[in-house]
Formats: structure tokens, sequence, C-alpha cells
């Protein structure tokens, strides 16, 4: 991947024919959580691609998912208000000058939305005739077909390609092939959106990095983790682990029993020991955070403890933190204030309750300011826009501050050695 350019054979929308044309945008808008909108950043990250359009003289239709409304065992799916489109698109209308068609059909209370009716057809000719500024389809994951592998999937291709003359991927964050995000692009001439460009463009930061390179990562788990984190390993210069995946770590690491650390998560930690048992990238951060409880912060119920800790081999409660003194130590704090690329992707403690280690990392972070900051993941971006308003309102307009949408997407381009090795990227070059 060459330094800040795009792989030719990427379709690119400034390349595309749009005038009076209705294109189907597919945007990663999945910021609704209990009916409201957790942050509108990644909404805000489209606005560039849909004015493009616009002054194209395209006419948007736009789809994105939000949650996860299909059950895995059985299959159903159930349409929750709360999962609704709804909240986006009154963000938008405020957002916008331009009147917002939010289309609704036919809900079947297993299944979900089996078909695109004839009923949008009124609704795009009012959008072609200049009557309607855009539309938004309902939630992508409502669909039968968006996830199947049946039939259902290939009507739901079919169905889309019917309504749009062009479509346009504009979802980094929207990694995983499914028919809104795959299947449509053999469909339609397809192109990659102005956002997905930006993305894919800063994404060499991380591939071929300005060195000193630090990595910070935070997870629940190492089932969705150790892929990319090996593949990360083989490029930084320093890699400083968090939340759950810290505790496997020094727990497989010093043979401590630590309550909430599985033992498939130890087992996958040992990959990442065994792999660092030259090379010393893994930097340990030498206080954290004790609690007996995950309910709350009670005082006397948690206090914090030294890794000797976990050097004397005995079973420890629940480590909910990173103690902010570790990010002090002399050692720590001058690898991260010299480094000249920082990839973030953490979330260092429970959150709301257990918040310090989170806030002294960003803050640290911000103090290096000779260094490209790269953050990824939407709940890194919320954390980070909580605890710490202003460096984030500053990384906004920051020549060397880049705030990825897709967190999983990042690390599953690094863990495939590309952004252009991800089905939906791939499926929109020549």
């Amino acid at each position: 991947m060459e330094k800040g350019e795009l792989d030719q054979r990427l379709r690119l929308v400034q390349q595309a024919d749009l005038q009076g044309k209705a294109v189907l945008v597919r945007v990663d808008h999945n910021v609704v959580k209990n009916g409201k909108i957790k942050s509108p950043y990644r909404i805000e990250a489209s606005l560039g691609t849909l004015y493009g359009i616009a002054a194209k003289g395209g006419k948007p239709i736009l789809m994105t998912h939000i949650g996860r409304p299909r059950d895995k065992k059985t299959g159903n799916i159930v349409c929750r208000e709360a999962e609704s489109v709804g909240p986006i698109v009154q963000y938008l209308a405020q957002k916008l000058p331009i009147k917002i068609h939010a289309q609704e059909f036919p809900i079947d209370p297993e299944k979900g939305i089996l078909h695109i009716d004839s009923s949008l057809t009124r609704y795009i000719s009012e959008l072609k005739e200049g009557r309607l500024g855009m539309i938004y389809l309902p939630n992508s994951r409502w669909f039968q077909g968006e996830q199947s592998k049946g039939p259902e999937r290939e009507a739901l291709a079919d169905e889309l390609a019917s309504v749009a003359d062009i479509y346009v991927n504009d979802a980094f964050g929207s990694w995983r092939p499914h028919a809104s995000t795959y299947d449509i692009a053999t469909r339609l001439p397809s192109f990659a959106g102005s956002l997905l460009q930006k993305e894919i463009v800063n994404l060499y930061r991380v591939f071929n990095p300005e060195r000193p390179f630090v990595a910070v990562v935070a997870g629940a788990k190492y089932d969705t983790k150790i892929g990319p984190l090996k593949a990360l390993y083989h490029k930084v210069d320093h890699l400083i682990l968090g939340g759950l995946i810290y505790n496997a770590f020094l727990s497989a690491k010093y043979g401590t029993h630590v309550a909430g650390v599985s033992e498939e998560d130890r087992s996958l930690a040992r990959e990442l020991i065994e792999m660092d048992r030259t090379e010393n990238k893994i930097l340990e951060l030498p206080y954290v955070v004790e609690s007996d409880i995950v309910e709350g912060r009670i005082e006397g119920q948690y206090r914090s403890i030294g890794i000797e800790e976990f050097k004397k081999g005995k079973a420890l409660k629940y480590i909910l933190d990173t103690d902010p003194r570790s990010l002090n130590e002399p050692g720590l704090k001058d690898i991260i204030g010299s480094a000249r690329t920082i990839f973030v992707n953490a979330v260092m403690g429970l959150m709301p309750i257990f918040f310090e280690g989170s806030e002294a990392l960003y803050r640290l972070i911000a103090s290096n300011e000779s260094a490209w900051k790269l953050f990824a993941g939407g709940d890194t971006l919320q954390e980070l826009r909580n605890l710490c308003p202003k460096i984030y309102l500053t990384g906004l307009d920051a020549p060397d501050t880049y705030y990825f949408t897709g967190g999983g997407t990042v690390l599953t381009a690094i863990e495939r050695g590309s952004p252009y090795h991800l089905k939906p990227v791939e499926a929109l070059l020549d």
C-alpha cells in the first residue's frame, strides 16, 4: 500500500456521472442506541460525500445498519423502534436544508421486512423530480435478505438494484460482506464514496508508520482481537494492552487467577506472550485497579495494586481499570511522548464507573504534539469525547489527528494486510 495513495483500480464517486440519477448510498450511521444517537460523528463524517453527490446532480437514497436485530440462533429478526433510522433522519433534517422521506415497509413479526415493495416507486419519482431531497431506507438488518445466504439475499440485492442507477459505498465501518455492502456492487455501477476513500488513505499511517510506532488496544475478549493483535504486533515498536485482554495477558504470563478471565482468553493470550518472549514489545502497565465487585464503585471495595501482586501467583478479584500512575511512570511516559505514530483502539476501564485510566491515557497521547494520532472505534471516540471534550474537538480539525469511523474495520484490514482485501472494498475494484 503506497503512502497516501489509493489503488488505481478503485472506482471513485468523483468519476461517476450522477446527473439526475438515483444513487443508493450505503453509509455507516450505526450510531443509535435505545432510540437515541450516541455520537453524531459518523453522520457528520459522511456529509462530505452527500454534498458531493448533490453537487453532481445525484439523488441520494441512504441505507445503514443499526444494532443486531437478528437472533443468531433462530434467525428471527425483531424490528424494534429503538433500532430504527428515525433519530438519524431527524438529525439530518436539522443539518440539511432538504426534505427527507423515511421509507417504511410491512414487517413480518419473525422475518422482518420481506421485500422492497412498489410503495417506494412514488417517492423515487419525487426524488428525481426534485420534490424530495433524500430518501432514507429502513435499517438494512431489518430486511430478511441482508444477512441471509439463500434466495432471500439474492432477492434483496436485486430489489435494491432496481431502485437506483448508481451504488456508492461510503460505509467504512461495515466491512462484512452483506447484501447492501457487497452483493449490490455486482448489480449496479459501483463507486467508493469520499469518506471511504479518506479512511483508506489514512490507513497508510498504520501500514507504513513513522517510527517509533506505538499502538494501544483494549477489549473485552481475545476471540475478535487476537488475529489483528498478532498482525499489529509485527508492525509496532511498542504495544500497550488494556481492558480484559490485558487482564488475561497478565493472568497467563504470571499464572495468576483473575476474576472474570476465561481459560479460553488465557490460552489465546499465551500466543502473544510467546511472540513477545524475544522482542519485548508489549509494555506492562505497573499499576491496575482491583475491585471486589463489578456492579459499582464502593469505597473500601476497590484498590490500586502493583504488578508484583500478579507475580506472587495469588488469586485476584476483578481488574477494572489502569491506575493513572502507570501512565506517569518515566519509561512508559517517555515511550508515548517520543512516538511518531500512535494508534488507539482502547477504553482502559469499565465505563462509566472506572474512567481515570482512559482519561489519563488520552491526555498523555494528546500531549505528544509531534506524533500522528490515530483513534479508531466507536467506544474509543465516545469516551474521548466524554472524558476530554477539548482534546476531542481539537482533534476534529488537527492536521496530525484522524478519527476512523470503524475500529473493527481498521483491525480487520490490519489482519488481512490491506483494506483492499475487505470484500466490500474489493467489490469496488476494476
